[in-house]
């Protein structure tokens, strides 16, 4: 079966000697950055058994994505990135365990009171009524929780323009409370 895949001698020649070169090539890889690899896992995930799993699955995909190597200088950071991915698949695979649980049995801690309630209605109209330029970046940083630099990149804007929006709207909302206190009762729910 292997002499149909090749035409000839030569064919069968050049496949032995790129296998050959390949192994050598991988075998010099492992030897010189299985410490480094190795060290680097162990403090991602801080247990001896999962960073060697980690290692050899880094490793087991550098063997076959090894021709896409161009540059032996670059190896290390190629197989960091490599184990960095693998470390990440690890927490996609895993499923947590799923409990029954009684919803009576469960006290609601979140609840906010009337008076909370009015205030937080109030905010989100003022919020609401900001240029979308300032409630944008506003809304992503305290309900979504982004970083200026992630807002920044989201946006397609410069970190500091998203900073000054942030600023300038939390002024807009300073003012509105200064000159509109929240009325306490009139919401209606």
């Amino acid at each position: 079966m292997i002499k149909k895949l090749f035409r000839n001698k030569s064919d069968r020649d050049q496949v032995s000697n790129n296998m050959a070169t390949k192994q050598i090539r991988y075998e010099a890889l492992v030897k010189a950055l299985h410490t480094d690899l190795y060290r680097y896992a162990y403090w991602l995930c801080h247990d001896k058994q999962v960073a060697e799993d980690l290692v050899q699955e880094t490793f087991l995909r550098a063997w076959r994505a090894l021709d896409s190597l161009n540059d032996e200088k670059a190896a290390k950071s190629w197989l960091i990135t490599i184990l960095r991915r693998e470390n990440a698949r690890r927490f996609e695979r895993k499923r947590l365990d799923m409990t029954d649980y009684e919803e009576v049995t469960i006290a609601d801690t979140q609840a906010v009171g009337s008076e909370q309630e009015i205030e937080n209605h109030w905010l989100r109209e003022k919020i609401a009524q900001l240029p979308e330029e300032y409630r944008e970046p506003l809304v992503l940083q305290v309900i979504g929780g982004f970083s200026g630099d992630d807002i920044a990149k989201m946006l397609d804007l410069n970190k500091n323009t998203v900073m000054t929006r942030l600023f300038r709207a939390r002024n807009q909302l300073k003012d509105a409370l200064d000159n509109e206190p929240i009325q306490r009762g009139q919401y209606n729910g």
